[in-house]
């Protein structure tokens, strides 16, 4: 991993092939950006350069323990502090969950420095009331029961490397809870997303992946999402593990529409160097 420094925090990130194709792929609440690295791999096989961003708090970027380091505003910040660091003009952004609530803020930061961007499993109105009722829980557990925690902690550590799916998972039982709760406690006090009329305004194309059966990730904000972006389109998973476990038929759907994104655009539109 490399690192760079924002707001003067570390923050670490990982690159993955070459060339003027730049993807940043965003994980998941309290895991790392290790989950997305068979994704990354497969992208830069298809002529992408990839970038893996821990987003503050998360794996090897800097873990502070006040919960005002962290809300979604700042996450979208620090995608564009990446950009900004490896003076890339534009890119195409890919987010899972956390990442795909980043990857929206990031896009109504900067609309300018995405050139599209792939939301999977978005959290938004209809998550709320059961993103409360799990995350409550192990807000408190991670914040009063801390040597618990701890002791979990070190047994995880004497877990030996697992495969990478099982593996990524357990590396967050490996992390220092306190950094886990003030992470919690940041974004259980701030806005979860842009404002709906603020998301309408949008222009960036988008690929929106949403799966069923899943409260915490309900389809039906995949698909409010989808048709609130004036350039959304919503595709289905078949599970929230698809794209891990049998993740050929999504990995395609994804580079052809990344392929997509990085045609010419028509004439008029600047890029920010342009500008």
């Amino acid at each position: 991993m490399k690192t760079f420094r924002h707001e003067g925090r570390t923050l670490a990130y990982t690159d993955y092939g070459d060339g003027s194709r730049i993807v940043v792929l965003l994980h998941g609440l309290l895991l790392s950006q290790r989950m997305h690295e068979p994704l990354a791999k497969a992208l830069a096989a298809r002529g992408n350069r990839v970038l893996t961003l821990d987003l503050l708090g998360h794996g090897g970027s800097e873990r502070p323990l006040d919960p005002q380091c962290y809300s979604m505003t700042f996450f979208g910040e620090q995608v564009i502090a990446l950009l900004d660091h490896l003076e890339i003009d534009e890119a195409v952004i890919l987010g899972t969950s956390l990442g795909a609530n980043t990857a929206i803020e990031a896009a109504a930061l900067a609309p300018e420095r995405l050139r599209g961007m792939v939301i999977e499993m978005p959290v938004l109105d209809g998550a709320l009331l059961a993103c409360a009722l799990a995350f409550t829980p192990l807000m408190l557990a991670l914040s009063y029961g801390e040597p618990l925690m701890r002791v979990v902690q070190a047994g995880a550590k004497r877990v030996p490397r697992l495969p990478l799916l099982l593996d990524f998972v357990v590396d967050t039982v490996r992390q220092d809870p306190a950094p886990g709760a003030a992470v919690l406690q940041g974004l259980f006090f701030g806005r979860i997303a842009p404002h709906r009329g603020e998301r309408r305004r949008i222009q960036t194309p988008t690929l929106v992946i949403g799966h069923r059966r899943d409260p915490l990730h309900p389809f039906s904000d995949a698909g409010m999402l989808a048709e609130e972006l004036p350039n959304g389109r919503l595709l289905e998973a078949s599970s929230i593990v698809e794209l891990r476990i049998a993740p050929e038929r999504l990995t395609g759907e994804i580079a052809d529409f990344i392929d997509e994104c990085w045609q010419p655009r028509a004439a008029g539109r600047r890029s920010r160097k342009a500008s």
